[in-house]
């Protein structure tokens, strides 16, 4: 009894948002496993397969900008529940489209990526109306732990459907998950603290009270007034570095399993979950750590650029010698180590749009993300390039170290934490 009366409204709205990126994890991540069977049915080279991979995130950055604004404006619920069903469906429509040739698939693969691309400006949107400063990292933390949970379970269960009944069943079973938790958000969340009919007066008065205090040059803001941020650009220029190895991992990690390291492919989903796990655990710990330091009265910008460093700094280095190794287990170590200090980063840039922007949390969110979308163009098509060129993976992590460093650097030197825009 106890523990309900202390359970607030706002952390269920989180563990629904973890669940929601957990499904669009698991929905995006199919691809990834279920291409191993699928090039070989089709004949696809590296290159095709960097192609497809890609044409996913040209969707994914269209509606970035577009959900965070309608978010901001309409509310996170309406337009987070509209994506999930839109992904859902045209993940289920993934094998119709292979059967049909190279252009049905790029067509799906990019409408899927329209209905993901809303995601997380929803959620930024709801966080910056739903949870305090203190408890914000943690919050984005355990919402953002959903990607690599959502991988681990792909990476364990796809494999395990593909033998049994298919690869087409990966996303059969898979798309089907986003009608679950529809359910679910129709009947327990809502837009800000305001419309929820369970919300006291106490998790009210604490979720107001906890909101940022205005700082006396934020401005009313235009779209324009984000670009001319430099506190906007080290969020832009850091969420871009992140996703290049993000994304480069997400395609790539099951295929260097078992081709770089010789990992049989029935046995590479147990070995390629391991990193994953670790994100999700560190995601949390991390999120945990700065949210305390903020609370024991560290400034907030130094909470973010101390959690960077480590995060940033900790990848960076097992990019640039996880390439080689020739051993599965010590490549898989060091990526969880890796993976580890990351998981940091979540303190650092992941969360500072809602301390320079809490009112526009979404439409930054979405702002940042367009441009963290490109590398899952460029950096996936890119990184299948060089394979098929020298046949490296040591260069296609390396090649990812190196636009980590750089994301770094550029953070540390223009990263803020105050209120910027009102």
């Amino acid at each position: 009894m106890m523990l309900f009366d202390q359970w607030r409204q706002r952390y269920s709205m989180v563990l629904l948002c973890f669940c929601a990126v957990f499904v669009c994890y698991i929905d995006r991540v199919s691809i990834s496993i279920a291409m191993i069977p699928m090039a070989e049915q089709y004949g696809w080279s590296e290159s095709t397969q960097g192609l497809i991979f890609s044409f996913f995130f040209f969707g994914y950055m269209m509606t970035q900008f577009l959900g965070g604004y309608l978010a901001d404006r309409f509310g996170g619920k309406v337009v987070l529940a509209i994506g999930v069903i839109w992904w859902s469906i045209f993940t289920i429509l993934t094998p119709p489209a292979a059967a049909l040739g190279i252009a049905a698939l790029l067509t799906v693969r990019v409408l899927m990526g329209m209905g993901e691309g809303v995601t997380f400006p929803s959620i930024y949107a709801l966080y910056g109306k739903w949870v305090p400063t203190k408890e914000r990292a943690r919050s984005v933390a355990l919402s953002n732990s959903g990607i690599p949970i959502g991988q681990v379970f792909a990476l364990l269960v796809a494999p395990l459907i593909a033998v049994k009944w298919g690869w087409e069943w990966i996303f059969y079973i898979f798309g089907s998950a986003g009608g679950v938790w529809i359910v679910c958000w129709y009947f327990m969340a809502a837009k800000d603290p305001g419309s929820h009919p369970r919300v006291s007066a106490i998790e009210a008065n604490e979720i107001a009270d906890g909101l940022p205090v205005v700082n006396a040059d934020a401005k009313i803001t235009s779209n324009l007034d984000f670009f001319k941020s430099k506190a906007v650009w080290a969020i832009i220029v850091a969420h871009f570095c992140n996703n290049w190895s993000l994304y480069v991992l997400l395609s790539w990690l099951p295929s260097f399993v078992t081709k770089g390291l010789g990992v049989d492919f029935a046995n590479s989903g147990w070995v390629s979950m391991i990193p994953h796990l670790v994100s999700f655990v560190f995601f949390n710990v991390a999120g945990h750590v700065a949210d305390r330091w903020v609370k024991q009265g560290m400034p907030v910008v130094k909470v973010r650029k101390i959690c960077q460093t480590i995060g940033f700094g900790g990848i960076s280095a097992a990019l640039f010698v996880v390439g080689e190794v020739s051993t599965a287990w010590l490549a898989i170590t060091i990526m969880c180590v890796g993976n580890a200090l990351g998981a940091f980063a979540t303190g650092g840039f992941a969360v500072n749009h809602m301390d320079i922007a809490p009112n526009h949390a979404g439409k930054l969110m979405g702002i940042t993300n367009t441009f963290g979308t490109i590398p899952g163009i460029i950096g996936v098509a890119v990184s299948g390039y060089i394979l098929e060129a020298t046949g490296s993976w040591a260069l296609v992590f390396q090649v990812a170290g190196a636009v980590t460093v750089f994301g770094l650097i550029f953070y540390l030197i223009f990263a803020q934490g105050e209120k910027e825009f009102d």
